[in-house]
């Protein structure tokens, strides 16, 4: 049983620090549109004066490290009361990390030491980490500890990719270029997406659409899951990388394929909420199918095509994922029926539309490039800029049912 909150001290909680969903959804949607906003600007016109770091490096690592972290400390940091019966991160704790993301993040436009920004970015993972592994073995549901070394990695990774910043008091450069670093926590949320989505997509689908949800297969998981975790390791080592990616790429995209088709998405199209969960989880096998193909050079452009399929993931499969579960677990964690919330269809939509034209559109036509980048930052942003709009004041305000959370 979940420890219950006595509802006095829970009504002297400001909403939005009473769980962890709440701020960082909130604040990581925002700062998506944002994000976007700012980079397709500088994209255009050049560096910003006041960015202390090269526009295309921030605007990787704040795609990653700034608005989809963020997303996924707000999830885990949620989940794990249900997990585990032990409330979950509030009030001034809760206000102390989400503190912790977002320094960073105006550090950047400051004259300050990398060391400070990076440290205070590396403290935030580690306490979400903790905050969510202590809760874990207070309740005893050790499986979930699987969490913890993707924050170590994520930690490691995160410290990387200052490492790859020209310093100018740095004797030398590490032995891989930035590009590993985003490719390599790119496989990170691809992973966490698919154990993730191995265990909510098949159900929410089944629960909906009333049929009786497949018995999980772990053989088939393993096969799956492992070259993803192969596939990081590797983005250190690029050229190894080079020469084994791509088949790795084809044995996942055949398995992840087998195991999405098990969940059965074609009987999903009438609910956004569910058909929006099976058409983002579709860009992973499709992505490592073309990524590998490109890099066989099967496909025109070669490399250039390769390069582009990160998009497909971090716009249609870690966009996508991020924006249909935000919207569900809001409805749900606020009280609310969660299928009679607010029409997001077409913004579910316009984040697939976006990573299709990011990703194939660029890759194919890439005398179009500005072109394509404006469309597809101008979906992203609609996409997140209307999640804020339709439920920001869910996300502000008690609960509708009146109940702690």
């Amino acid at each position: 049983m979940i420890n219950i909150t006595d509802k006095s001290k829970e009504e002297k909680i400001l909403p939005i620090l009473r769980l962890g969903f709440r701020p960082f959804f909130l604040f990581g949607s925002l700062y998506a549109a944002i994000a976007i906003a700012v980079w397709v600007y500088a994209f255009q016109h050049g560096q910003p004066s006041a960015l202390q770091v090269p526009a295309l490096w921030w605007h990787v690592h704040e795609m990653i490290f700034g608005f989809a972290m963020a997303i996924v400390a707000g999830f885990l940091l949620t989940a794990v009361q249900n997990w585990t019966g032990v409330n979950g991160t509030k009030d001034k704790r809760l206000g102390f990390v989400f503190l912790l993301w977002l320094l960073p993040r105006l550090l950047f436009w400051a004259p300050v030491p990398l060391w400070l920004t990076s440290s205070i970015e590396a403290l935030f993972l580690a306490v979400v980490a903790y905050e969510i592994s202590i809760r874990v073995i207070k309740g005893k549901g050790y499986r979930n500890l699987i969490f913890l070394p993707f924050f170590v990695l994520a930690i490691a990774a995160n410290y990387a990719s200052y490492a790859t910043l020209p310093f100018t008091d740095q004797q030398g450069m590490p032995p891989f270029p930035s590009i590993a670093v985003w490719q390599a926590m790119i496989w990170w949320f691809v992973l966490l997406i698919s154990i993730m989505g191995g265990r909510v997509i098949p159900f929410f689908t089944a629960r909906k659409m009333q049929f009786e949800k497949p018995p999980a297969v772990i053989w088939l998981d393993a096969l799956a899951n492992t070259p993803l975790v192969m596939l990081f390791i590797l983005s250190f080592f690029p050229i190894t990388f080079n020469q084994i990616g791509p088949y790795l790429m084809v044995f996942a995209a055949v398995f992840q394929a087998i195991r999405f088709l098990r969940w059965k998405p074609w009987t999903t199209y009438k609910e956004p909420l569910v058909w929006s969960l099976h058409a983002s989880y579709a860009c992973i096998p499709v992505g490592l199918l073309f990524k590998a193909f490109a890099l066989f050079n099967l496909l025109p452009n070669g490399l250039f095509f390769a390069h582009n399929m990160i998009h497909v993931f971090a716009i249609g499969a870690i966009g996508g994922v991020i924006l249909a579960m935000i919207a569900r677990v809001t409805m749900g964690h606020t009280g609310r029926a969660i299928y009679e919330g607010p029409s997001m269809w077409h913004a579910f939509l316009a984040v697939v539309v976006a990573a299709v034209i990011r990703g194939f559109g660029v890759a194919i036509w890439p005398e179009h490039l500005f072109t394509f980048v404006n469309i597809s930052a101008a979906l992203w942003i609609y996409a997140f800029a209307l999640f804020v709009f339709k439920f920001g004041k869910m996300l502000l305000t008690p609960r509708a049912d009146g109940h702690p959370g």
